[in-house]
């Protein structure tokens, strides 16, 4: 006979987090609202695939609640090798769109083997500050086997290109090493070499586009039709929301295609305009309760493992949403990272869904040794 929580519901239901599910359905809604009326009031146009996705990924990530703590610590180099070799088979065979070439094409589906390396990278740094021995964590071998890992996945997705995706790879692999407790001088010092070294990036590492998009974020007003327009149309859209914005499906940036990529990477302008400061506000709360949730969980966490992958699964979500906000309001280049749960797309909803049904596993792990 089936254990059964309050109000006779069946004891895997009554454990799951449902305040952080609720939640999260709340954003994907308020999302699915903004690509109905970014369609111009067109429900099969972006909002339905987009409303099948999320519900189909919420799904994934409460199945992957019911997976044991131990099992991420495991699996966490198998996966790191796997999603390896899959981007080392994007170069030699994977599908080109848009100039980029990040997919694979399995028949079935096209996957982008870097968005899953976003989770993975995290899981992994976190497995490798676990069976390190504390007496070794400042000490150099605790820092090039960091930095190889982190090395090896960004750089084959710079080779792609996609700068964003190699920068969020980066970002939550440095901050793993952070939160293990690598010498804080290390990461000035390695800030100072990147300052250094940026110019020099610039000018030779990067592509003609992404360098123009770096000028242009230093520069907005120098091509305000050319490469600068993405930004200059984004700043009119979420100015001329103002406080409690123009209304549901009543934004003009959007529905007369001045803004480009308005249910995308700029989905955050189109909302803007129609729900103005006050639909902003909500979203960065709503997130901001998401990522607080994530870290609180970190806290409680018994492991060590657990500890660093929640708090650097929690922050993935984070640099997805400041990422994007950033860029959308001018003060971050234009890099191609979207917004959870708003932005049209499957990629980013499958990413941060993985990220919270791993972070809703070690919480069904911290409540079980609570309760006994």
């Amino acid at each position: 006979m089936s254990t059964l929580g309050p109000g006779f519901v069946p004891a895997p239901l009554a454990q799951l987090p449902w305040k952080i599910i609720l939640l999260i359905a709340a954003i994907g809604v308020f999302g699915l609202l903004v690509l109905y009326s970014a369609a111009g009031g067109d429900l099969q146009k972006w909002a339905m695939p987009q409303g099948i996705r999320f519900f189909a990924f919420l799904a994934m990530a409460i199945a992957l609640s019911r997976v044991p703590e131990g099992f991420w610590a495991m699996a966490a180099f198998p996966m790191y090798g796997v999603i390896l070799a899959m981007l080392l088979g994007v170069e030699l065979l994977g599908a080109v769109a848009g100039g980029s070439q990040r997919w694979l094409d399995l028949g079935l589906i096209r996957l982008q083997p870097s968005e899953l390396m976003k989770p993975v990278i995290v899981l992994t740094l976190a497995r490798f500050y676990e069976i390190l021995p504390a007496g070794e964590i400042r000490k150099f071998g605790a820092i090039w086997p960091a930095a190889v890992l982190i090395g090896l996945p960004a750089g084959l997705v710079m080779l792609q290109p996609d700068l964003g995706t190699a920068l969020m790879i980066t970002a939550g692999g440095i901050m793993v090493m952070f939160l293990a407790g690598v010498p804080l001088r290390l990461f000035i010092g390695g800030a100072l070499g990147m300052a250094v070294a940026a110019p020099l990036a610039v000018n030779f590492l990067l592509h003609d586009y992404q360098r123009n998009r770096v000028l242009i974020f230093l520069n907005p007003e120098s091509d305000p039709l050319g490469t600068g327009y993405h930004i200059s149309q984004s700043k009119i859209a979420i100015g001329s929301g103002g406080i409690f914005g123009k209304g549901f499906l009543n934004g003009t940036q959007s529905h007369l295609d001045y803004l480009p990529e308005g249910h995308t990477d700029f989905a955050l302008a189109t909302m803007m305009e129609e729900w103005g400061l006050l639909g902003g506000f909500f979203l960065i709360i709503a997130f901001g309760l998401l990522v607080r949730w994530g870290i609180n969980v970190g806290v409680r966490s018994q492991s060590r493992f657990a500890r660093l992958a929640a708090a650097g699964l929690a922050t993935t979500i984070f640099f997805y949403v400041a990422i994007n906000m950033a860029m959308v309001m001018g003060l971050a280049p234009v890099v191609g990272v979207p917004l959870p749960f708003i932005s049209f797309g499957g990629t980013a909803v499958m990413t941060a869904m993985i990220c919270l049904g791993i972070l809703m596993s070690f919480d069904r792990q911290n409540r079980k040794v609570v309760t006994w």
